[in-house]
């Protein structure tokens, strides 16, 4: 008897264990949550993913993640994210990547990446009427930056270049940053340029960017240390999408010309 018990429970062990296993698999065989592809993105970060007018997300980097997950036949499910939190949305795997606009230079050891898709540049954003023309001019200045974002990593890069700034702060997102630049409580902000070009552009915002820039960098999709398997199946549809043009089409939507960088 205490054998058999012992083999049923084995029995029952195993078939919990592959129906763990089934549940996991898309149907693209990668190991994701119920077949489910979960993009983690802030979601105040147009044009890469923010909230649009009718309330829904929506943004470049969003239109990508949702044409990778209809070729891998997985559902995409849009998490919205605290930036300053996204290390631990990973590694709790409550997203299974980082899709917005997020910068490799620097992170090359943090994360599994996808090839870099896209190039940006770190600027620094004025009121149109302000008289601050070069880097020299913000000696002195308020300067505001995202939390835990490129810029803010770029800025500690250049220490000498921070420290001549007579305030020195930073805001949860790039929004609240330009509110307290259109209000006067900044002086400047540093941000993606990418980011900043989209505000002016379409909200005619009275702001311009300044010539001298802070970093040049890349876009790539970030996923949790050691998880090649799903950045393998991503890298290969965001390959497949530069050659059949879809990529080029979206980024036009965006852009109004190709950004990408994929085979280029």
């Amino acid at each position: 008897m205490k054998i058999r018990a012992i083999t049923i429970l084995t029995v029952l062990m195993a078939l919990l264990i592959l129906a763990g296993c089934a549940s996991s698999k898309g149907a693209a065989g990668l190991t994701v949550t119920k077949g489910k592809f979960t993009v983690g993105f802030d979601q105040n970060f147009p044009p890469m993913g923010f909230v649009g007018d009718d309330g829904e997300f929506t943004g470049f980097d969003l239109e990508l993640a949702a044409e990778t997950a209809k070729r891998l036949n997985l559902e995409l499910e849009l998490q919205p994210i605290a930036w300053d939190a996204k290390d631990e949305e990973l590694s709790t795997k409550n997203i299974d990547c980082i899709w917005n606009g997020f910068t490799m230079n620097g992170r090359e050891d943090g994360y599994t990446w996808t090839e870099p898709y896209m190039a940006n540049t770190q600027v620094f954003v004025v009121r149109a009427d302000s008289d601050i023309a070069t880097l020299g001019d913000l000696a002195g200045k308020v300067v505001s930056v995202q939390v835990d974002s490129s810029a803010e990593a770029a800025l500690e890069d250049n220490p000498e270049l921070l420290e001549s700034f007579g305030e020195y702060v930073t805001a949860a997102d790039y929004n609240n940053a330009l509110m307290d630049l259109e209000a006067g409580g900044v002086d400047a902000v540093a941000m993606d340029e990418v980011v900043a070009n989209y505000r002016i552009q379409k909200t005619g915002a009275k702001f311009r960017i300044l010539e001298e820039t802070l970093q040049e960098e890349e876009y790539g999709v970030g996923f949790l240390k050691g998880n090649e398997a799903l950045r393998d199946k991503v890298q290969e549809v965001l390959e497949e999408m530069a050659e059949d043009g879809t990529m080029k089409e979206i980024s036009e939507k965006w852009f109004g010309k190709d950004v990408t960088i994929i085979g280029k």
